[in-house]
């Protein structure tokens, strides 16, 4: 029998349906309620013209960390809104990882920020603060 909650497990049935976040090479390495923390590696066609990942890539990591960190109760949870700023580029080759904490949880609402980080230096790449609501039971 299984030790982990329930909401936990539901947060990991998610991501196993997540096509998008697979097709971008993403990898959640935790998964806890409230908590989340994903990697994915900066392909090629993930690079702008400037020679930096395109930020809608970082958004994208940051926005699935996001997802798993507040359906990590257990209810359908989804995006209200984001915010994103971007601190520093990354670029071909670096490896992102977004760690993604619930901050506050009322009623259906939420709020939770997330931190992506680049592996090599653990420069700070992006802040992004999600707001998320709770669908109502069926």
């Amino acid at each position: 029998m299984s030790t982990e909650p329930a909401g936990v497990a539901f947060a990991r049935r998610m991501w196993a349906d997540d096509g998008a976040s697979r097709g971008l090479g993403m990898e959640a390495l935790v998964v806890e309620q409230d908590h989340a923390v994903v990697r994915m590696t900066v392909r090629g066609d993930m690079v702008n013209g400037h020679g930096i990942c395109h930020g809608g890539f970082v958004f994208a990591l940051a926005d699935s960390c996001f997802a798993l960190a507040c359906n990590s109760r257990g209810a359908v949870t989804v995006a209200a809104g984001a915010d994103i700023s971007f601190t520093a580029p990354s670029r071909l080759g670096d490896v992102l990882t977004a760690d993604g904490r619930v901050r506050t949880a009322y009623g259906r609402s939420g709020i939770t920020d997330v931190t992506v980080t680049r592996e090599s230096d653990a420069q700070v790449v992006a802040e992004f603060r999600g707001r998320s609501r709770a669908l109502p039971s069926a």
